[in-house]
């Protein structure tokens, strides 16, 4: 048996298929958030500026944050210690637990390493736990979630994306005496779009179905408080199970699930993606309690997240760049091709400055390949400007496609750019 040639043949093979990931060597600059160090292959160091990160709202480099990590490693050290029965369980943890809980109106709530580990686990463990539990999923739901079913072991059926009629016909089919469970997403973060909460609520309520939301590109981001998509709908009390991340919005680590003492209190004690893993330091708790707290009362960034995010959609947009309608605060720019999709990465990167990591295939169905932006409230106007005028180039450089005429000229140093550059 040639080993080596077994894994050289399965990397070959996501080459070929063009879903080979290449990550971006980079080094974030504290108090300069969006700005980052990128190292090149070729050992070269450059600041650019960062239109896809995760941390929408740059809380990971905000002081009430960073200060509390700080002190609290200082006081306490790096480390959890173990798993959570096993000495890991820290006070910091426990207050980000209550915090948790109050954020969504919750009876408990639990926190998990990542939001990955807390999707597949905690729908594992709940379905598992219900008797001849029937799982009903979207078809666009995470990753994280689809082995969240998968590992139940359980009946599931896939509802067409956010189509409610679907989601009816499945649970009329099922009847009411069947247990079921409803899980799907608030925000799509491909696609940027909002699932019909309230319908589905209605749907659960009439015919007797547990609901599991998964909130991860919403928490922090919006409702009244933070708590996410149901929060600003009103939402939340019709919801069995929220679900959400610390990674984000929240911009430190980790993942939770909230819901009623005794569904909470079930998973931490069947949970072998809880039970078996070591707890979050409590440093990183302390951080995440301390973002929750601040964005719980603060509406600044939330206003300057969603101003900023439309002023990108509207330059870009005007630009006739293949902009994606969304409600939210997702940015797709279009390419629909995976070699081009990557080689509109890799010009912006090396030769503006500008890190967007390429979506493609199976993140993404073929042909819908795009570049992801997400907008913060850190990306001033004259950054946006900057944005527009390098993709405008691009789009250019490459033929891609413009959803309206563009008048380019070349610059001195024969780059394409749009007339008129810098708004």
């Amino acid at each position: 048996m040639n080993y080596k040639a077994i894994f050289e043949d399965a990397l070959a093979a996501l080459r070929t298929e063009k879903r080979y990931r290449v990550f971006a060597d980079l080094e974030r600059i504290a108090g300069k958030f969006p700005r980052a160090i990128w190292r090149s292959d070729n050992g070269l160091a450059r600041e650019i500026t960062v239109w896809c990160s995760n941390d929408y709202l740059g809380m990971g480099q905000h002081p009430d944050v960073v200060g509390a990590m700080v002190d609290t490693a200082t006081r306490m050290g790096a480390g959890a210690g173990g798993t959570r029965n096993i000495s890991g369980t820290n006070h910091p943890l426990v207050a980000l637990e209550a915090e948790l809980a109050d954020l969504h109106g919750k009876e408990a709530a639990l926190v998990f390493t990542s939001g990955y580990v807390s999707n597949q686990t905690g729908i594992a463990t709940l379905a598992k736990l219900i008797p001849d539990c029937l799982i009903l999923s979207d078809s666009l739901n995470h990753n994280s979630m689809i082995e969240g079913v998968r590992h139940s072991g359980c009946q599931k059926l896939v509802w067409r994306h956010n189509d409610v009629e679907h989601l009816e016909e499945l649970l009329k089919h099922a009847g009411r005496e069947r247990a079921k469970l409803i899980v799907f997403e608030s925000v799509y973060s491909m696609d940027g779009d909002i699932a019909p909460i309230a319908e589905i609520c209605d749907l659960a309520e009439k015919y007797n179905a547990m609901t599991y939301i998964d909130e991860v590109h919403a928490v922090g981001m919006y409702g009244p408080r933070g708590g996410g998509i149901a929060d600003r709908e009103g939402l939340m009390h019709r919801i069995d199970v929220i679900e959400g991340t610390l990674a984000k919005g929240f911009g430190t680590l980790g993942g939770y699930i909230t819901g009623t003492a005794d569904v909470i209190d079930a998973v931490r004690s069947y949970s072998p993606g809880f039970i078996f893993t070591t707890a979050l330091p409590p440093a990183i708790a302390a951080a995440a309690t301390a973002s929750i707290r601040h964005l719980k009362a603060s509406q600044v960034e939330r206003e300057g997240h969603q101003r900023q995010a439309a002023r990108t959609k509207e330059i870009l947009s005007a630009a006739g760049l293949p902009v994606q309608e969304t409600p939210t605060h997702i940015v797709p720019v279009l390419v629909r091709d995976p070699d081009l999709c990557k080689r509109a990465s890799d010009i912006l990167l090396e030769e503006f400055g500008i890190y967007i990591q390429p979506i493609n295939y199976p993140t993404v169905p073929r042909g819908t390949e795009r570049l992801r932006i997400t907008p913060t409230p850190f990306h001033s106007d004259e950054l946006i400007f900057a944005l527009r005028d390098a993709l405008v180039a691009v789009w250019s450089r490459l033929g891609l496609t413009f959803d309206g005429p563009v008048s380019v000229e070349a610059d001195e140093e024969g780059i394409l750019v749009p007339k008129a550059a810098g708004g």
